[in-house]
């Protein structure tokens, strides 16, 4: 299903891929246009989202081609992994984090009861990680709830076409790091 795009219009972000296994959550800013269009994470073809989930786990295929994504979501959520972004909706003119205009940010409190084994925030870019501590302090667990494991928030470098000054290797580098110190790898 693809989505029309309005100049000016208030744009509405993409649901969460997120189950009760979720250890780490990949929290993006919001969708690029060909993500929208597309109603798919990471749908732009040269970002490299995909490309670096494959890489660290090799022995799994990625399911590919048309029609693939809810197997995507699902091979996501085999690994443990969600995905989200910080906004619910914006204005924005094209892809670019630096359009954003009057957005609104994601109740992450509903991840709560969704997610009790969240152990990791990735932030896929600067964006993104803007709202870190706000990010936490909604998933934090109330105070009777003594069990809660603290949640750790981490700058990841973003796998965007537009973040050029980090090769794929170095990008590759980092997420291995946090998926490897969060038992995933």
């Amino acid at each position: 299903m693809t989505q029309t795009i309005a100049v000016g219009e208030r744009l509405l972000g993409l649901p969460p891929v997120v189950s009760p296994r979720t250890g780490v959550l990949i929290l993006g800013s919001f969708p690029g246009i060909a993500s929208l269009r597309a109603r798919q994470y990471y749908g732009h073809p040269q970002n490299h989202f995909w490309r670096i989930l494959q890489a660290l786990w090799p022995q799994d295929a990625l399911p590919s081609g048309p029609g693939s994504y809810a197997e995507r979501c699902q091979w996501l959520l085999d690994h443990r992994l969600g995905v989200w972004d910080v906004y619910a909706s914006c204005v924005r003119e094209g892809s670019l984090d630096t359009a954003i205009r009057e957005a609104i940010v994601n109740d992450f409190a509903l991840l709560r009861a969704h997610c009790p084994g969240l152990s990791a925030i990735a932030h896929n870019g600067a964006e993104s990680f803007k709202h870190a501590p706000q990010v936490l302090r909604s998933l934090q667990a109330p105070a009777a709830d003594v069990a809660s494991a603290p949640i750790e928030s981490i700058k990841l470098p973003s796998t965007s076409p537009a973040n050029a000054s980090w090769s794929f290797e170095r990008k590759l580098a980092a997420w291995a790091d946090l998926m490897a110190r969060h038992g995933l790898l």
